[in-house]
């Protein structure tokens, strides 16, 4: 017949160190994300970026587009430029207060106002042109030309 084993004594070497009962036990719950639902909403998807969007739902059936992407500047066109990026086909403000940028997305029939956007912030450095949501090369000095000979 088998034994069962002694637990080894508080004073040998084997013996495990002794573990402290704490006096206060903390609730099992995660405060900060209790009410949660589990599907986001329609304004959260909306408001999600382009990159993370196409990564987590797959490339969206869109019409070829062109995104005017600039930071706040200083001067009496930008009220004027923040007007006509919200008249845009799609209009979303990026980043907190210190890295604000306005997008506008211009569609092939809006050729128009994305010219007349482009003559206001097209100036700047740090305006970026994106062709479908993506910065590619000579988006400036080739899609853009392409796109004015869609006015006529």
């Amino acid at each position: 017949m088998i034994k069962p084993a002694q637990p080894p004594a508080i004073g040998s070497d084997n013996a495990p160190p002794p573990v402290e009962t704490p006096d206060y036990r903390p609730l099992e719950r995660f405060w900060p994300y209790l009410d949660l639902t589990e599907q986001p909403t329609d304004q959260e998807l909306a408001n999600l970026d382009p990159a993370l969007a196409e990564a987590l739902f797959g490339t969206p059936r869109r019409p070829f587009s062109i995104s005017l992407e600039f930071p706040p500047f200083d001067g009496p066109d930008y009220p004027r430029a923040v007007e006509m990026a919200r008249a845009s086909a799609e209009y979303r403000e990026l980043g907190g207060d210190g890295t604000r940028r306005h997008r506008a997305r211009f569609f092939p029939q809006d050729a128009l106002r994305l010219r007349a956007l482009f003559e206001i912030v097209g100036r700047l450095d740090a305006c970026e042109v994106l062709i479908d949501d993506r910065p590619l090369p000579y988006a400036r000095e080739l899609w853009l030309p392409l796109v004015w000979f869609l006015i006529s």
